[in-house]
């Protein structure tokens, strides 16, 4: 078996700026756009002595023998390509496949440099910067050093800047851990460092080393989250380090350390997330596991990790971007700032939360999880402020473009997948959303929790109860944890287990007292009991969050399946409230 052959080149990535949003105005006029302009490509590769060796969708990938030839039809590419072009840089390794594709290191960055590109633009890396000389050199402005995505190393860069758009100096450097492109927001990024082995077990190191590895997978399938890689990120002991000086050489802004004891047939594992600017611990948690069946419990750990990691970053993000000035928020920040909003699942946060999200939609038209929670602000507003069809509308359409632009995003999907099936009772794409998050993100408890509430509504009591089992221990302190026990409270009513469900309507009560349901709930499971004072009690509490609540109107809004209104329904008569 011989060796992958490798070679240097000069590689050019570029795809069409707002393909997406293009797709799902005029998806055959698009389509037609970009057949016509692969040939323009080609041509102007071929003029220039390249070639193109790959194509997906609307991407395409260059290979030139010359870095200046290359840099020359970056140019031609972005000044002349209609639709406009993002188009990216560099030279470096690469690997020759049997049928002439390029693979390896060279190509990624290439890409991630055109990830970060304006509409007719290009960035261009230093590598291939230092080796060109001429005119077209003088268009190229530092832009500093970029982290890119999913990238340890910083990437010094160039944008190769029309005639007309030369400055007579060049702009200073930004720092990339303070400021970012406006074209490309910088979002977290993580480093994982190795776990200390505190039982001196040459054999519990390889435990540690392995559990961190799943860790650093899990992670890395969390869109928006840059994780630094292995190699750079275990050169750093988690025991007696400057976080701060380490975050800083990573270039990360957050660091997850931890440590493995080992002891007798047990082994105890702890994590801890810091936030680096402020040496602050952002979550820590501590796992005391049997050591019988050691690569199940790797799995388990590493899974457990991940889902908490997740909301209690978004949480520390939050608080980040508070700190910011309003005008100088991203697409990311001002989704952040909406989060807590929307995450109240009531219309007074909704109607607070969704101008926010618009404007983040207004800036990046692409941004998946903007359309996601987008979808679910209006499902709140058409499901528990006043049911108008123009918020129905609005929470399907955004729901269709969190799942088209969310393909490699799991929290997208998730709740795309969930408003389809809450809003256009569309239980087919919601399961299948939802099966696409997990195969992304197994660890999404998101998917889990919100994927329960649609088959509890559904009446599939089963499904409904172990999926907002699994949500929860995913992510037992998740700020929508009411979400899945509302899930497992609508299986027990549709059981007809009453006692069973008064305990978890009980617990959804204290996941979330300002909620609607969770009144309602309580009312429901209550009324059932014969608990007479206490259900009309919630009862009345259901009317004064939602006046215009009626038994019929919530049965038809959610879609219920008649295993659970029928025994849901019973119970909340029972409590008093109108049919």
């Amino acid at each position: 078996m011989t060796d992958t052959p490798r070679k240097l080149a000069t590689i050019v990535a570029l795809d069409v700026a707002g393909y997406s949003a293009r797709t799902e105005a005029d998806e055959a006029r698009t389509t037609a756009e970009v057949a016509a302009l692969r040939k323009v490509i080609e041509g102007i590769a071929a003029r220039h002595g390249g070639r193109v060796f790959n194509t997906a969708g609307d991407g395409f990938m260059l290979e030139f023998g010359s870095s200046l030839a290359a840099v020359e039809a970056a140019l031609e590419l972005a000044e002349t390509c209609e639709p406009k072009v993002r188009v990216g840089v560099h030279l470096g390794d690469v690997m020759v496949q049997a049928n002439g594709d390029l693979l390896g290191h060279g190509v990624n960055v290439a890409a991630r440099l055109m990830a970060q590109s304006s509409p007719g633009a290009a960035l261009v890396s230093g590598a291939v910067r230092q080796t060109i000389r001429g005119p077209i050199a003088e268009r190229l402005q530092s832009r500093g050093m970029l982290q890119l995505d999913k990238m340890a190393e910083r990437i010094e860069a160039f944008a190769l800047a029309s005639a007309a758009l030369l400055p007579n100096a060049a702009p200073p450097a930004p720092d990339p851990l303070e400021a970012a492109p406006s074209s490309a927001p910088v979002r977290p990024s993580i480093a994982v460092l190795r776990f200390a082995n505190l039982g001196g077990d040459p054999e519990q190191q390889y435990f540690a080393d392995g559990m961190v590895e799943d860790v650093l997978t899990g992670l890395s399938r969390i869109k928006g989250l840059s994780v630094i890689a292995r190699n750079s990120s275990f050169a750093c002991s988690s025991a007696a380090v400057d976080i701060r000086k380490t975050a800083r050489e990573l270039g990360a802004r957050y660091v997850l350390e931890g440590s493995v004891r080992k002891s007798g047939d047990h082994v105890r594992v702890t994590a801890q997330l810091i936030e680096a600017e402020s040496a602050r611990s952002v979550w820590s948690a501590r796992y005391d596991r049997k050591l019988a069946e050691i690569f199940a419990l790797q799995d388990e750990l590493a899974m457990s990790v991940v889902a908490a990691i997740e909301p209690n970053l978004r949480a520390a993000e939050i608080e980040r971007v508070k700190r910011k000035r309003p005008d100088n928020l991203d697409a990311y920040d001002l989704l952040l700032r909406a989060l807590p909003l929307i995450y109240s699942a009531m219309p007074d946060g909704a109607t607070q939360g969704l101008p926010l999200i618009e404007k983040a939609i207004a800036k990046e038209p692409d941004y998946a999880q903007a359309h996601a929670f987008a979808a679910w602000g209006h499902e709140i507003m058409f499901m528990r402020g006043g049911g108008r069809d123009d918020d129905r509308v609005a929470a399907i359409r955004h729901a269709q473009a969190a799942i088209a632009h969310g393909r490699d995003d799991a929290i997208a999907l998730g709740l795309g997948g969930f408003v389809m099936g809450m809003v256009a009772h569309d239980r087919v794409a919601a399961r299948q959303a939802f099966e696409a998050a997990l195969e992304l993100s197994p660890s999404c408890a998101l998917a889990y929790m919100l994927g329960s509430v649609v088959y509890a509504l559904g009446g599939d009591a089963t499904r409904a109860i172990a999926w907002g089992e699994e949500a929860i221990r995913l992510s037992p302190r998740d700020p929508m944890v009411y979400s899945p026990l509302l899930s497992i409270t609508f299986g027990h009513i549709t059981r007809g287990e009453d006692e069973a469900a008064f305990a978890a309507a009980q617990k959804t009560l204290h996941a979330n007292p300002t909620w609607t349901s969770s009144h309602m709930l309580m009312a429901a499971t209550q009324g059932r009991l014969g608990h007479a004072k206490g259900a009309a009690s919630s009862a009345k509490r259901v009317i004064e969050l939602q006046p215009d609540f009626t038994i019929s109107g919530f049965c038809t809004a959610f879609g219920l399946a008649p295993s659970v209104a029928t025994p849901l329904g019973e119970g909340l008569r029972l409590a008093g409230l109108d049919d």
